[in-house]
């Protein structure tokens, strides 16, 4: 048998001693939703290399055009169709910038050489004899830029008439939801081809039409999460206090949805950009001299067999925008959701 008196003894239940001041301590420090959140994205390594990747590009698109001697709308006829060449690369040939050009029965030559250009065209030269590095930069500082506008405009159209639709609710929610659906039908090329019997090819005509027809997707998430938000206790208290509506909306609402409406956002420009490559690349979008990345494309499709570069340089740098923004909104997608723990 064991002897209890021996192995328990008194001390044992002597109780702890607790410091009071250190009980209350806090051994982690405090932080907000956005600073809890930007700890998350972090563990993200995708998300956080797309970041990175995307703040290049956008540094790139508007300092790119800078670091070349030639403009993006020069003609030089006797340089047109010229490979990719790099100083101090051009010896390396298992890289792509050697200045060489394979002809239909194999063989390969210089171009540079050949035609005894002494210049160096880092991305080459168009069936113009513009520069393709200043174009390419050009044409994602345009995609960009219309990108950015459009969902600038989209996300002020679709948080107001999304939250006000879910707010109200009753009868002028129904209406203002037919009419959605309306918008919703209507195709985003259909509203463009009306708006180039109106306007020019251009800018314009992109812009309009992506913000008569892209806000829809925003404003149904805004009209669900402000009827989810309604019923709540702050809202509620907020109108005890007599608030307005618009103050209710715009103060309270609003602000305890931007996790949703960001990545709504992100995924919202990557959509704008292939929509005004597409648009560029079948002949609708922007004009001559001006350059974007869908116009690339399209200017690289005709002589894709003989020059292939053309069409790749432009076409990677549209995949690599779409699927960084894709991943950044992913991530964000999973930070901001309070559901989405550790």
């Amino acid at each position: 048998m064991i002897n209890l008196e021996t192995n328990i003894s008194k001390d044992m239940f002597t109780p702890a001693h607790v410091d009071p001041l250190k009980s209350e301590k806090i051994s982690k420090p405090s932080l907000n939703f956005w600073q809890d959140s930007w700890l998350r994205v972090r563990k993200n390594k995708g998300a956080v290399t797309c970041m990175v990747i995307l703040v290049i590009l956008i540094i790139m698109a508007f300092v790119g055009p800078l670091l070349t001697p030639y403009k993006y709308d020069t003609q030089t006829t006797s340089h047109n169709n010229l490979p990719p060449r790099i100083q101090g690369l051009e010896n390396i040939h298992w890289l792509p910038f050697d200045g060489t050009l394979t002809r239909r029965d194999g063989t390969t030559y210089n171009a540079y050489e050949v035609r005894k250009v002494k210049d160096y065209y880092w991305f080459g030269t168009d069936a113009l004899g513009r520069d393709l590095f200043a174009r390419t930069w050009k044409g994602t500082q345009i995609s960009l830029l219309i990108a950015f506008i459009a969902a600038l405009i989209d996300m002020v159209i679709g948080i107001t008439y999304g939250a006000v639709s879910g707010y109200l609710g009753g009868r002028v929610d129904s209406v203002m939801q037919r009419i959605m659906e309306i918008i919703v039908g209507i195709p985003n090329l259909i509203v463009v081809v009306l708006m180039i019997l109106v306007l020019k090819p251009g800018f314009v005509p992109i812009i309009i039409a992506l913000t008569i027809t892209g806000w829809t997707s925003m404003a149904r998430v805004v009209r669900a999460q402000v009827l989810k938000f309604k019923g709540q206790e702050f809202v509620l208290a907020a109108k005890t206090l007599g608030a307005s509506n618009t103050s209710i909306i715009f103060k309270h609402m609003i602000p305890n949805m931007f996790g949703v409406i960001i990545i709504n956002t992100m995924f919202t420009i990557p959509s704008a950009i292939f929509f005004e490559a597409f648009l560029s690349f079948i002949g609708l979008g922007l004009q001559e001299p001006h350059a974007s990345l869908g116009t690339l494309v399209n200017d690289g499709y005709t002589g894709m067999v003989a020059f292939p570069y053309q069409m790749i340089i432009p076409s990677l740098m549209i995949a690599l925008i779409m699927v960084c923004f894709n991943l950044v909104a992913d991530g964000l997608r999973d930070a901001l959701d309070p559901k989405m723990r550790d």
